[in-house]
Parts: structure tokens; sequence; C-alpha cells
């Protein structure tokens, strides 16, 4: 019944006004960031410590986001297609979107997400509530356990990899990246591929 209801909801936005709603969201999740960071940190130098420059954990957080990406496409192609049915909101955001637009909303979503939920609230408050949270904010997900277990799976993931470089936000933000961008290129070519096949 939820997921019914999530993809009526889907069907009555039209797609700029899912783009509208994703920025507003993003905007707002940057603004708490930014709230938080006075509250949480001693000093301007503490919290911009944690976007200092490292080659190495960059890539290293880039190949990370290669093997989720490479992992879910195999699992798209096994596993049954309601699987990874979100009620229909990525098809409809990112069909015939140019690479440009994927490529800002893939790195606005990573640099909101990742500041909040690892910059500030991992930092914090640590790996098991920063997970946690990041699951239940993607709320759009709930509609099927799979992809539940795939988001807590993920928010672990990426927790993990912030902590081992030393809690260092560029190499997660590269992560998120990668993933959002790659993914967000499949499913506009995969909505396009099947719009063509439809008009033919």
């Amino acid at each position: 019944m939820k997921k019914n209801r999530q993809a009526e909801l889907i069907k009555s936005l039209t797609k700029q006004e899912l783009v509208y709603h994703l920025y507003f969201t993003q905007i707002i999740i940057l603004t708490i960031a930014g709230l938080l960071s006075f509250i949480f940190f001693n000093s301007y130098a503490s919290y911009f410590k944690l976007f200092s420059w490292d080659t190495g954990w960059i890539i290293i957080g880039i190949v990370n986001g290669l093997i989720i990406v490479a992992l879910d496409l195999v699992l798209m192609k096994l596993l049954p297609k309601q699987y990874y049915d979100d009620g229909g909101i990525n098809e409809k955001l990112f069909s015939n979107m140019p690479i440009w637009k994927i490529a800002f909303v893939a790195i606005l979503i990573a640099v909101a997400e990742e500041t909040l939920f690892r910059g500030i609230i991992q930092t914090k408050m640590g790996l098991v509530i920063a997970s946690i949270v990041f699951a239940v904010i993607h709320i759009r997900y709930w509609a099927h356990w799979f992809l539940i277990l795939n988001v807590v799976i993920l928010s672990f993931w990426i927790g993990i990899l912030y902590e081992w470089s030393g809690q260092q936000l560029l190499p997660v933000i590269a992560m998120h990246f990668t993933i959002d961008f790659l993914l967000g290129l499949y499913i506009s070519r995969t909505a396009s591929q099947n719009n063509h096949k439809e008009g033919i």
C-alpha cells in the first residue's frame, strides 16, 4: 500500500518538480551541516581540516565507488526488477537528463550528505548513529527490504572508509559522487533506450 502511494505521488509530480525538491532537500542538508559545525567544532580550522586533500585516499574513494556500481549493475541483472524499484523516482529524475546536470546533481548530493552524515554526525556521534540516520533519511527506499539493506550496507561502507582515511571527507565525497554519477548515467541511458523501443 505504501509503495503504491509513493508511486502515485511520483506520477503526480513533474520532472522539474522532482528536481526542485531534490535541490531544496540538499540545501536544507547543507544548512543543517553548517549550523551544526558551529555547535560541534571549536574553530574553522578543525572543521575545514576534514576537507584536507589526499590524492591517494581520493583515488581509493573512487575505486570503492566503482566497486559499488559494478556490484549494483550485476545485481540488477540477476535479481527481480522489483528489488530495485524505488517507485520510479530515479528513472523519472534522470531520464533524458544531460550529462553535465547528472554530474551537478551527483556532486551536490555527495557534498551535502557526506558533510552532514560523515563530517558532522559520524565525527561527533560515531559510525553506527551516522549510518542509521543516513538510512532513515533515505525514506524513499523503504518500499522494499532489499533497498533498505542496500542503503544500510552502503552507509556503513562509506562510514568505514571515512574512519580508515583518518576522517577525511574528500575520499567519501568522491566515492558517493562516483556511485550517483555512474548510476545516474546508467538510468538515463536505460530510460532513453526504453523510450526509443516504445517509439519504434
